[in-house]
């Protein structure tokens, strides 16, 4: 299947923001679980054209974003909505989004980072090529959390 990569518009990031929720562990990732992360990601200005709203036939199914962090290298964050996860799709999403990074951006690297508890999603990272790079401690959702730094050459 074709996954279309556009830039977020308002409503979609709305939408994400107040209607999709997670199932237990997973509703870390709630954009509402966060206040700070919540705002960000709901002001057009912070969004800019680097958070991309991503369908599939028509249909709003994740979210990307590509954030510039160094000369080549290309920070990637990405969801894909509630009812979809676990499934088996994400390794056709990633490696879409790849190719979208590579074919638009260029990048000589591609950086990520990804709860530790997550195994699941770091399962597929590192099936798609990422490797481990080191863990640290960040301050999100009312604690502090340990994160996975992972990156694709």
């Amino acid at each position: 299947m074709i996954y279309k990569f556009n830039v977020m518009t308002q409503e979609e990031a709305e939408n994400i923001a107040f209607n999709w929720h997670y199932d237990g562990d997973y509703s870390f990732y709630d954009m509402e679980a966060d206040a700070e992360d919540l705002e960000e990601f709901l002001n057009p200005e912070e969004r800019g054209n680097t958070m991309f709203a991503v369908s599939k036939d028509k249909e709003l199914v994740a979210f990307f974003s590509v954030s510039k962090i160094a000369d080549g290298i290309f920070d990637i964050g990405l969801g894909m909505r509630p009812d979809l996860t676990g499934k088996g799709n994400g390794i056709e999403f990633l490696r879409a989004g790849m190719n979208y990074v590579q074919s638009e951006f260029k990048p000589k690297k591609i950086t990520l980072s990804v709860a530790t508890f997550n195994q699941r999603a770091i399962k597929l990272y590192r099936k798609v090529g990422f490797k481990d790079v080191e863990t640290f401690m960040q301050d999100t959702n009312g604690s502090t959390f340990e994160f996975l730094k992972m990156e694709y050459k």
